[in-house]
């Protein structure tokens, strides 16, 4: 028997394990989901109907298909309350990301320009709050940031201020509480496409004439593109859908889809309505996914 027979069948298990895993836990999760935004609110455990009974045959389960309607979809268009949530979020997600990029492309700039043997120390200290629990951390920010918590008393001592100043449930604390929690998630893979650059090719730009922010402009940044794709998309997808932050430092005056979500699941047990809101956000998601998708696949064919 040869080698290559021997390993074949690894081979192909290897290769239909991820997709057996997105079937498994994340396209039979969304039938069910999507089964509930197509379905009605009602006082029952659980709280909608109709319920598929798979052992009272075919013609119940035709029945329960037709009374499946749009009604939660079409709520989600006309009800403004669903409409600026989702717009909210979109705002919250497209400034925290940019304030990311603006704070994590610097510091991954400077790590990747540190000596080999202390680029292991920086990279350890943007690691480190990971080891935290998120909610300790987000909750740390609330004593900092309350009437008469660390921040107030230090700007009073130091005469900068007369009277203590309102941060908590403002945006102001909710997008520090964003900027401190996911940049580490901006930082991590533009270092790592920073630090795998050639030097050489900046030598060579600087033999060629240019001055160090001509070099940065036409050599380092268009390089580190690709970093900074993912980093862009591993914060404001999270963003986009994060619940915990807003709740706990924003202002209640208006709400992220999170936050929408979370009410109509919990507070208002409907269900189906719930469910249609996560149909919409996962949809919201697809696009900046396919579009790093489509630009990736461009980008590998140009080589």
């Amino acid at each position: 028997m040869s080698t290559r027979r021997i390993f074949a069948r690894p081979a192909r298990i290897a290769a239909i394990a991820p997709y057996l895993w997105m079937v498994l836990f994340f396209l039979v999760p969304f039938g069910f989901v999507l089964k509930i935004s197509l379905s009605q609110t009602a006082i029952a455990q659980p709280p909608y109907q109709p319920l598929f009974d798979l052992t009272a045959g075919w013609p119940a389960l035709q029945a329960a298909f037709a009374a499946l309607s749009l009604d939660s979809f079409r709520l989600l268009i006309a009800d403004d309350l669903y409409v600026l949530s989702y717009l909210r979020s979109i705002a919250v997600a497209l400034v925290s990301t940019a304030i990311l990029l603006l704070i994590g492309y610097p510091i991954a700039y400077a790590m990747a320009r540190l000596p080999p043997r202390w680029q292991s120390v920086a990279m350890m200290l943007v690691i480190v709050p990971f080891w935290t629990s998120f909610l300790i951390r987000i909750y740390a920010w609330i004593n900092i940031l309350q009437h008469d918590g660390v921040l107030n008393k230090t700007l009073l001592a130091l005469h900068i201020v007369s009277a203590p100043v309102v941060w908590l449930s403002t945006d102001s604390a909710m997008y520090l509480g964003m900027v401190y929690s996911y940049l580490p998630f901006m930082i991590l893979p533009l270092y790592a496409t920073l630090a795998r650059m050639e030097p050489a090719l900046l030598e060579a730009a600087a033999d060629l004439g240019s001055s160090r922010a001509q070099a940065f402009w036409l050599v380092t940044f268009p390089l580190s593109l690709p970093g900074v794709a993912a980093g862009v998309l591993l914060c404001f997808i999270p963003i986009l859908g994060e619940f915990v932050i807003p709740d706990l430092l924003a202002g209640s005056d208006s709400m992220m889809i999170g936050q929408t979500l979370w009410l109509e699941f919990f507070t208002n047990k409907d269900w189906p309505m719930a469910s249609a809101t996560a149909v919409v956000l996962l949809i919201l998601l697809l696009a900046p996914l396919l579009t790093y998708d489509h630009l990736q696949r461009r980008r590998l064919e140009t080589r």
